[in-house]
């Protein structure tokens, strides 16, 4: 299951054990193609907690982590981030980013 977060709360999320964070708008058209991908690894990588950002509405989270386009893919490890992606992943390739 993928949840929603904030820019107050994302910091806090990230030191967890493994994080996924789907960053997008709710405007941006690969974002909606990649949300029921997202929603479909969710189910399967159950050692990762999954999450979504609004990017518009978290300006300061996209300036630290340079989100310059979206979506963004972010993996973090205890507050570390592992990996990055931008764009449109298949599902092999959200898994791919989950093996880091």
């Amino acid at each position: 299951m993928v949840k929603e977060i904030n820019e107050k709360d994302f910091s806090n999320i990230i030191k967890g054990d493994k994080i996924f964070v789907d960053c997008y708008a709710a405007w941006c058209g690969p974002c909606k193609m990649l949300a029921p991908v997202v929603d479909s690894i969710s189910e399967d990588f159950k050692d990762f907690e999954f999450y979504k950002l609004d990017v518009d509405e978290a300006p300061n989270v996209a300036e630290e982590f340079g989100i310059m386009s979206i979506p963004t893919l972010l993996v973090f490890e205890k507050g570390e981030l592992r990996n990055k992606a931008v764009g449109f992943k298949s599902r092999e390739e959200l898994e791919e980013l989950l093996r880091f």
